[in-house]
């Protein structure tokens, strides 16, 4: 049946109850004589518009208590068979999507966080919170970036310009991820086990690692995406570059894979390391090796995890390709969180400079609250004398000398 050629009306009941609702025809269904206040249940319509739909499904729509329908009818539940049709796109691409929008709104504002601390607290201020930094802000940059792609992705479509500029952007960010995190396990790698003098390696030398290796990478793919387009699906308007290639991406996707193997490679001689040689000192340097190599160890498979998902997984719909797509999703974009997490908020360098500075601004407060009352009255309202006032406030100056 395809109701859009359809001009039938719902033949009036005898309503045998006065108050109840009518028979009624929405252009859709036709909804039978219901008593007020209930809601009448109906399985969804077949065809619409050339195409087929999920009879199994039910529409709703409710009678009132005046015995007056209500406005509209709830077809929320009635989808078309075809879930690739854009026009209805199937419901657990909608909530995946909320899924990552979540997750890389709740990222960015632990990493803005963290890199606030990391930049405003001058004692953090070294080459290993440098590269946490740098680390942070790649997770900003890509998160931020997938958040304007997905937003704008229609207007994305019909602008190739702006589509190739964002596609490559949001590949070349999700890429200093991994550089930057292999910079954290060489630089730890150069501190525990001692190949060579921590020294030997300048910033610059690691922000070329982290920043400018992925981009000539990036480079490369772009180039092969020029030389070899792929073509464009059914709509014209459609981007090429969005659209996912066996053998170009493996241009970046290689080098991510080649990096966290290295980074594995450099975490287990790192661990034993600190297991066979630094077992017996417990020197301060040597706790803070152990949690950063703690931190890493957490992060590495974590990151490794996360990027086989977004390449292997079920390809076909059902309950269980919903639930990996939703935690794929939740992974992905709480990756930012986790570094914040590790290498900002559970520090122990972080949380003593915290400390630090609210003793400092304490003892501040306390000073001058108690300099305003340095001239104060007893009870018999004596002032108290000049003397005491300075024996008090140098014994607060020079607490070893009194």
């Amino acid at each position: 049946m395809n109701i859009t050629s359809t001009n039938n009306t719902c033949l009036p009941e005898k309503v045998l109850n006065p108050g109840w609702c009518p028979s009624h025809w929405d252009l859709l269904l036709c909804w039978r004589t219901s008593k007020p206040g209930a809601v009448v249940y109906q399985a969804c319509f077949d065809e619409l518009n050339g195409m087929r739909y999920d009879t199994s499904q039910n529409a709703s729509r409710r009678c009132k208590l005046n015995g007056v329908w209500e406005n509209s009818s709830d077809y929320m539940n009635c989808r078309p068979l075809d879930t690739n049709n854009p026009l209805y796109p199937d419901p657990s691409i909608v909530y995946t999507s909320y899924f990552y929008y979540g997750g890389y709104t709740i990222s960015l504002v632990a990493l803005v966080a963290a890199v606030s601390i990391f930049v405003y607290f001058k004692d953090l201020r070294c080459l290993r919170n440098t590269i946490h930094t740098n680390l942070m802000c790649t997770y900003i940059l890509s998160d931020f970036t997938w958040i304007l792609t997905s937003t704008l992705q229609e207007w994305l479509s019909a602008s190739n310009n702006a589509c190739v500029l964002f596609t490559f952007s949001l590949h070349y960010f999700v890429l200093t991820n991994f550089f930057w995190m292999f910079v954290e396990g060489l630089y730890l790698y150069i501190l525990v086990v001692e190949t060579f003098t921590r020294e030997n390696i300048k910033l610059r030398v690691y922000m070329f690692i982290g920043w400018g290796f992925p981009l000539v990478i990036m480079i490369v793919w772009g180039v092969s995406k020029i030389i070899t387009p792929i073509e464009v699906e059914e709509r014209s308007d459609s981007c090429s570059w969005m659209t996912p290639h066996p053998v170009h991406d493996w241009i970046y996707q290689g080098p991510a894979i080649i990096v966290l193997i290295v980074n594995l490679v450099f975490l287990s001689k790192i661990m034993w390391v600190l297991i066979t040689k630094l077992r017996s000192a417990n020197s301060a340097e040597t706790q803070q090796y152990r949690k950063a190599s703690k931190a890493l160890l957490v992060l590495i498979p974590l990151l490794g995890v996360t990027y086989i998902l977004t390449m292997v997984g079920p390809t076909e719909s059902g309950t269980y390709a919903n639930y990996y797509s939703y935690g794929r999703a939740t992974l992905l974009s709480m990756q930012g969180f986790m570094v914040a997490i590790f290498y900002c908020f559970v520090n122990s360098e972080v949380k003593n400079t915290f400390k630090h500075h609210f003793i400092r601004w304490n003892d501040a407060r306390n000073l001058r609250t108690g300099g305003s009352r340095r001239f104060t009255y007893s009870k018999d309202w004596s002032p108290n004398t000049r003397s005491d006032s300075v024996r008090w406030s140098m014994s607060r100056r020079l607490p070893s000398q009194v």
